[in-house]
């Protein structure tokens, strides 16, 4: 029992920490997602071909209407009127903020490299809003760049590839266009593909640039309760005819890959708690066989068959508290411990201590786990010691 009973507290200490970790880093995913991308992107315009039908009158003259047809949908790119959309925004209850965003290609050249990656022109107050810009600056300012018509705020990866520092003036090129500008910010997202090739500036500047007179690549919305990104989606579409995708839909793939984890990482340390579970059956079973004479004295005194399952339910259920509550305390100081723990993580996005997730739900599935398991694993022996006959044990007939 007491193997069964450290397999437990050890069972459900690796659950809680497996879970910890892994919803630690698809939470501080989606944190980086969010204040990146924001929870919902709008693009393109959309409109329905109208199609024409032919009909006759039931006069027999001939008459017509036409419909939408929606297989036929043509997009128009791009937000041609963006401040009018971001107010008809306001009318959705979950909407927080809203910015407009140009995009474009761009090559871009320091004294000693050349570079590729994207121009995001942006309305700074209006950006700070969706986003953690203001968090992610790792060197210069952001009132500075306010301050600057003609500054940009690069990617760390880009800086160190074009060894650039503040204050550098580097050559950005759109088509024809080539033009001077100042490096006054350097950010760090943590996604490699972001921090490489993107590229700030004053969205007028981008305009300019770009040759631009109107309109926005797309708009970036934040709201209140990112759960219901999905529906808020949904209506923005129907409320202004654009493509609108959220968060959800758009990294759904890392998504799946995180929930694969969780649901890999519990089945593998369950195991832990089922073999305890069949080392507590085997022990509840040998119980029986060693004291049926005890049993059916029990039963003689008027015990019934209930009460003789109730003693070995009790036994697992003491075993099965015992070991959560240290299973509890070991997952709770190891999390601790890992959460402590220098790493180095690039990639999709950056980390430099393990992410931890602290959940009572963690808490709450260990323990469910572990009792199921635990019940299941008592639930055969004592019926067995309930279905024990007085007479065929004083008999020595009893199987």
């Amino acid at each position: 029992m007491l193997m069964s009973l450290g397999g437990i507290a050890f069972g459900v200490g690796f659950f809680i920490v497996t879970q910890a970790q892994v919803s630690g880093f698809q939470e501080f995913f989606i944190d980086t997602i969010l204040g990146t991308e924001g929870a919902i992107k709008i693009t393109d315009r959309y409109q329905n071909t109208l199609t024409s039908v032919s009909a006759s009158t039931a006069e027999g003259g001939p008459t017509g209407f036409f419909y939408a047809d929606k297989a036929n949908t043509r997009f128009v790119e791009g937000v041609e009127y963006p401040e009018d959309l971001i107010e008809s925004l306001k009318a959705i209850e979950n909407f927080e903020a809203a910015s407009p965003v140009l995009v474009g290609n761009m090559r871009i050249t320091s004294p000693l490299r050349k570079d590729s990656g994207q121009i995001y022109g942006i309305d700074l107050d209006a950006h700070l809003e969706v986003t953690n810009l203001k968090d992610q600056m790792r060197l210069g300012s952001l009132e500075e760049f306010r301050g600057t018509p003609s500054g940009i705020v690069i990617g760390q990866s880009m800086k160190e590839y074009l060894q650039a520092s503040i204050g550098d003036s580097l050559i950005i090129q759109i088509l024809d266009q080539k033009r001077r500008y100042r490096v006054v910010g350097v950010f760090e997202t943590g996604v490699s593909d972001i921090d490489e090739s993107r590229v700030f500036m004053h969205l007028q500047e981008a305009r300019s640039l770009m040759k631009e007179a109107h309109g926005v690549t797309f708009v970036q919305v934040q709201v209140k309760d990112r759960d219901l990104a999905p529906l808020d989606a949904r209506a923005i579409r129907r409320l202004t005819n654009h493509a609108a995708a959220a968060w959800q839909e758009r990294e759904k793939s890392w998504l799946g890959v995180f929930k694969a984890l969780q649901i890999s990482a519990a089945i593998t340390v369950s195991t832990i708690i089922l073999i305890s579970g069949l080392g507590m059956f085997n022990t509840l079973v040998m119980i029986v066989m060693e004291k049926t004479r005890e049993i059916a004295i029990l039963r003689s005194m008027g015990y019934t068959r209930q009460d003789i399952m109730n003693v070995f339910f009790l036994q697992g259920a003491l075993v099965l508290i015992l070991g959560t509550a240290i299973g509890f305390g070991f997952g709770a100081g190891i999390t601790y411990g890992i959460s402590k723990m220098r790493i180095g993580i690039r990639g999709i996005f950056t980390a430099d201590t393990y992410i931890v997730n602290w959940s009572i739900m963690h808490y709450a599935y260990a323990a469910i786990t572990a009792t199921v398991i635990v019940m299941f694993a008592s639930l055969a022996p004592a019926r067995r010691a309930a279905r024990l006959i007085p007479g065929d044990v004083i008999r020595g007939t009893s199987t």
